[in-house]
């Protein structure tokens, strides 16, 4: 018998369905020199049912494994859901991300581009401001070279929900993990946000770059990933390098389970006293 498919689930108010779990723009996709391992994880990921893609323009040669699987298969391309960012915050640089960025996929548009990696209240000035890059994300939306518009953070949660309130994006990208339960922030404001404005909420920093998987703590990907999925948002992404990391990632989205409260208590213990060193990807905490 064949695999059960991944549950798919609307993307925000865009019509789009996507699957609940994503493969991440990092993992062996954020190198370069390894086209033989990328293509077998981006292979791995599309066999077991898994629609929505990840990359960025700063990702090493992200962009470029995707694009040598689409330049061969286009018509898979056409089922999935392929994203990427762009960090310039003028208009020039982005439209200048965007135009390799669709050459190295060797695709005619992107399904979601998001501004990559908002900080400051000053650089969500910038970027919505006279000649910003939003208006280069605008203007891409009116032509077609995109469908939707997207906004990524990490490290000050208010400021990212200041961006969802204020940007007229169509998605979220955000961490997601046990830290953020203990510290706050970008599950009781960001995520809160997100959720009354109806944009599409993607979970990122599942396991923490890989420092929150301690399987003698009883910490494992599968439990991480459950943690992310048991949390209001669209789909969870992770980035991965082999097809065994791809069959656990899809395994969990094919898996319904929610934790329960003893599961939830046992998860959260290694990760109270010590969050805030834990949460690196802040940068400021």
């Amino acid at each position: 018998m064949g695999k059960n498919k991944i549950p798919t689930v609307h993307f925000g108010t865009t019509g789009q369905m996507v699957t609940r779990v994503g493969l991440g723009g990092e993992g062996v996709l954020r190198t370069t020199g390894k086209i033989k391992e990328a293509h077998r994880t981006i292979r791995s990921a599309i066999a077991e049912g898994i629609t929505y893609y990840d990359s960025a323009r700063v990702y090493s040669d992200s962009e470029v494994y995707y694009g040598g699987i689409w330049k061969q298969d286009p018509q898979t391309r056409s089922r999935m859901f392929q994203t990427s960012k762009s960090a310039s915050r003028d208009k020039l640089g982005a439209r200048k991300d965007l135009d390799e960025t669709l050459q190295r996929l060797h695709v005619d548009y992107l399904d979601l581009w998001q501004i990559h990696d908002v900080r400051t209240v000053e650089e969500l000035s910038v970027i919505s401001g006279p000649r910003g890059a939003l208006e280069a994300f605008m203007e891409a939306k009116k032509e077609g070279k995109i469908r939707f518009i997207g906004v990524t953070g990490h490290h000050d949660p208010d400021v990212l929900a200041q961006a969802v309130k204020e940007l007229p994006v169509d998605s979220v990208m955000m961490p997601v993990n046990p830290v953020e339960e203990v510290l706050g922030g970008f599950l009781t404001r960001t995520l809160p946000a997100a959720l009354d404005k109806g944009i599409a909420v993607i979970g990122m920093k599942i396991f923490g770059a890989g420092h929150y998987i301690a399987p003698h703590l009883g910490v494992t990907p599968e439990l991480l990933l459950r943690y992310a999925l048991s949390k209001p948002i669209t789909v969870a992404i992770a980035g991965c390098s082999s097809a065994s990391e791809v069959e656990t990632l899809a395994a969990a989205g094919r898996l319904d389970q929610p934790l329960g409260k003893t599961e939830l208590r046992k998860l959260m213990a290694p990760f109270k006293e010590d969050a805030r060193r834990l949460a690196f990807y802040r940068g400021h905490i």
